[in-house]
């Protein structure tokens, strides 16, 4: 009844305080016969009589303060048969101009420039494109689902330059780099942003109100495009590569040194002027950063960032309804078959990942607003290389031939609203299982883009020995605009239901319910330039046979200070709760009860110096359990193309428990202490805006030291266990890194790149006292290094048929 109460003064106060919608601001595009000259230098002919806009409206730290005259920014566009042109004119005082040189699709410390284009106006979906005072290039894509989207790449024109007023930018914007609709007379959404660094001040052209939901559904509008018509939009992007690779196996007929050249190619092909095609032939992926991988004590696997760029870059449609974890394919494979290998077999080389043969994503979207995207992917048969015990050696598959897909359809409806189905499917050769999930999904706003209802329905099946069909739903609405906002969620998902073959996936079998409420001051008074309040309510059940397993409460407030500082409280309980994942067996673990605080601190990142950190603390009612965290970061910026960075995080446990080992179908608990170390340096040199040097060092030590162990009894207590002497059960992690990765960037779209890797990993049953010693034996342990260089090469159809007539 109470909650009823809430929710009903809750909608009550969110009528009474209702928003006007304000309507867009306009800009005329302007033909032109005569394309400018790239370069910066803002003199060309052609941008005399081109409409400004001007008049930006802050969306920090001021919302709604319009720009000094002083600081006023100006733009101006104009298109031909072929592209778009931006003239952008910053004023402001050249020593207050900021231009950290970073690599491509990084800001650094730097005012930006940039233009994002909703070229459907469909108030959703949106290409943007940004420029340094350094003259960097950033661009990403947006959408409701992924917000941004950096790892999005395009080729295209910029230029700047910094003089008395202030700076000033150019940008040539191909038409195949945009995708848009085949009528005669268009209107495409935009807007401008601009940040000023060394003010923390970000400004945009129609203002983008950080009370209302949403960024693309802010834009002005660009009116009276016509005529204009994509032009063949096909690339190539040839590559080769060569690898050395030194590990110390020191096995009779293992190679400590291998070498190897790899050759493929990625295609771009625009099959129409709203969709394209990207494939990726036999990809190289060698020189993406490393997983960071820790030490895991949960019944759960570790989710890792993506960061192989054709799987994260313009995949926002297969993105929805978080079915797609990208890993799967080729990089953490959800299935393998181990049957083959003999308990008396010895494992001389084991695959961990598949080797991608081929990848193709065709996506786009129609004049009506309907996206349309089809993923497939293929991955090699991976095999184990074993020696039995005559010392014969062969080959045992582990995992077959894979086949991945994903078909989505996403309809854009008014008020930035969508409804969507996805299907994902994964196919394997010979007897191996098949899996297949679709969802229905939908997002629902009102007309002042107030309040919302989404969900979705999905369904999982599983085709094999045994046949299994599971179901999902997922419920959500609430008020999303305003200071004070909330929402209801629901989730369900049976014990069948299960998509990990292509997604991400921990369990089922729940009936979670959640109340989020905030409360956020965006205007600025004397002391603070915001402030915000939250509050999270979950309690959760189980489906079958419908016991209760956890309620949690947890909120806090963020504060923004006047210097750009930033503080956060975060305060948690979670009542006893009954865990049936711990045990490993399904048996029920009956959770203490606990509270957390944390302090979070964040500098004012605009300074060459900065530092920050969190502290927490975290206790349990079993054996007053503990847990500390200390975290710390500093960065530095020696100068416009030197910055370096640290980070120390120390994680000491005491007295915690959870599940160590099985024996038969008993589960055996233990009382343990726990610390974690883990430090990283990272620095970068940029010689230009096109080339740069990076390089990431990370040690990680982690450690789990027993000291009682328990019997888990039938009821989810834990019992003291009297059996036999148990060993080897301490664990003392390490893992070192190093990632060192020249780029260049020789060409538009083309790529020369360098990296040297160094990774080391021990994983041990005996604790080692003391930190300097874990890091003086991974450092002794045997490590794995590589060379690798790898050249790719942009090549433009059109550019090449051109030179052809020349």
């Amino acid at each position: 009844m109470k909650l009823r109460i809430i929710l009903f003064l809750t909608f009550i106060y969110s009528v009474s305080f209702a928003q006007t919608a304000v309507k867009p601001k306009e800009l005329q595009a302007i033909r032109t016969g005569q394309a400018p000259k790239i370069d910066g230098v803002l003199d060309d002919v052609c941008w005399g009589d081109v409409p400004i806009a001007t008049g930006f409206v802050e969306n920090r730290p001021v919302p709604g303060r319009v720009e000094s005259n002083e600081k006023r920014t100006e733009v101006k566009v104009l298109y031909d048969d072929g592209a778009v042109y931006l003239y952008a004119r910053m004023f402001d005082k050249p020593d207050s101009v900021v231009h950290e040189l970073v690599t491509r699709d990084n800001i650094g410390n730097a005012d930006f420039i940039g233009v994002v284009f909703d070229t459907f106006l469909d108030r959703r979906n949106g290409n943007g494109f940004f420029v340094t005072a350094a003259g960097v290039q950033f661009d990403a894509k947006y959408s409701p689902d992924t917000d941004e989207d950096p790892n999005w790449n395009a080729v295209w024109e910029s230029a700047v330059k910094i003089d008395d007023k202030g700076w000033t930018c150019e940008m040539k914007i191909p038409y195949s780099a945009l995708r848009f609709s085949s009528k005669d007379v268009q209107s495409w959404g935009i807007n401008f942003i601009r940040k000023r660094q060394v003010a923390n001040q970000q400004t945009f052209w129609n203002f983008v109100d950080p009370k209302v939901s949403g960024f693309i559904n802010q834009s002005g509008t660009l009116t009276g495009l016509k005529e204009i018509k994509a032009p063949l939009r096909l690339s190539f992007s040839p590559y080769v590569s060569a690898y050395i690779n030194h590990y110390p196996a020191n096995l009779p007929g293992v190679k400590n040194t291998t070498a190897r050249f790899n050759g493929g190619m990625d295609v771009k092909y625009g099959i129409s002027n709203s969709f394209t095609l990207d494939m990726t032939l036999v990809p190289d992926f060698g020189q993406v950063q490393s997983d960071n991988r820790i030490l895991n004590l949960t019944p759960f696997e570790v989710k890792f960032n993506e960061n192989r760029q054709f799987f994260t870059e313009g995949t926002e449609l297969f993105n929805k309804g978080d079915l797609f974890y990208s890993k799967r394919i080729g990089s953490i494979p959800s299935y393998y078959d181990y049957s083959g290998i003999n308990a008396n077999d010895k494992i001389i080389k084991d695959q961990s990942e598949a080797k991608v043969l081929n990848a193709t994503k065709v996506s786009g979207r129609t004049s009506k607003g309907l996206g349309i995207g089809i993923f497939n992917a293929i991955t090699n048969a991976m095999h184990t290389e074993v020696e039995d015990e005559n010392g014969n050696i062969r080959q045992v598959e582990t995992q077959p031939l894979t086949n991945y897909n994903i078909l989505v359809f996403d309809q854009s409806l008014k008020n930035n609203s969508s409804a969507t189905f996805i299907n994902t499917n994964v196919l394997r050769q010979g007897s191996a299982y098949d899996a297949n999930v679709s969802a229905l999904m939908f997002n629902l706003n009102n007309k002042k883009n107030e309040y919302f209802v989404s969900g979705n329905a999905k369904m999982s099946y599983l085709k094999g020995a045994e046949s299994n069909t599971g179901y999902s739903y997922e419920f959500k609405g609430g008020k999303q605009s305003g200071n004070f906002t909330w929402n209801y969620l629901q989730r369900y998902a049976d014990h069948k239901f299960d998509p990990s073959d292509m997604g991400f996936f921990t369990n089922n079998n729940f009936l979670d319910q959640g109340v989020t409420v905030h409360y956020d001051v965006y205007k600025p008074h004397s002391w603070y330039n915001k402030w915000f309040n939250y509050m999270n309510v979950t309690y959760s059940r189980r489906v079958n046979p419908g016991d209760y397993q956890s309620f949690s409460v947890e909120g806090g407030p963020y504060i923004e200070f006047k210097n750009f500082w930033s503080a956060e409280i975060n305060l948690s309980y979670a009542a006893s709760g009954n865990d049936f994942y711990e045990a490993r067996n399904g048996q029920l673990y009956k959770t203490p009860e606990r509270f957390s605080v944390a302090l979070f601190i964040n500098p004012n990142r605009a300074k060459a110096y900065n530092f920050g950190g969190n502290v927490r603390y975290r206790e349990q009612e079993l054996f007053k359990g503990k847990e500390y965290n200390f975290y710390f970061f500093q960065n530095l910026r020696l100068s416009d193309k030197i910055a370096l960075g640290l980070d120390l995080d120390f994680n000491p446990n005491y007295n915690y428990v959870n599940w160590v080992k099985s024996i038969g179908n008993q589960a055996i608990f233990s009382k343990y202490d726990r610390q974690t170390v883990e430090n990283s340096f990272d620095a970068k040199y940029t010689f230009t805006n096109k080339m740069g040097l990076t390089v990431v060092l990370r040690h990680y030590w982690s450690d789990r030291r027993n000291k009682t162990f328990y019997l888990l009894k039938p009821d989810g207590n834990l019992a003291d266990y009297e059996g036999a002497l148990l060993t080897g059960t301490d664990r003392n992690y390490n893992v070192f890194n190093i990632d060192l990765i020249y780029t260049w960037q020789f060409a538009p779209g083309s790529e020369l790149s360098l990296s040297y890797k160094d990774a080391a990993e021990t994983n041990d049953p005996y604790y080692t006292k003391r930190y300097t010693k874990n890091l003086d034996g991974i450092l002794s342990a045997p490590q794995n290094n590589s060379i690798s260089v790898k050249v790719l090469y942009y090549i433009d159809y059109l550019n090449l048929k051109k030179k052809k007539k020349v």
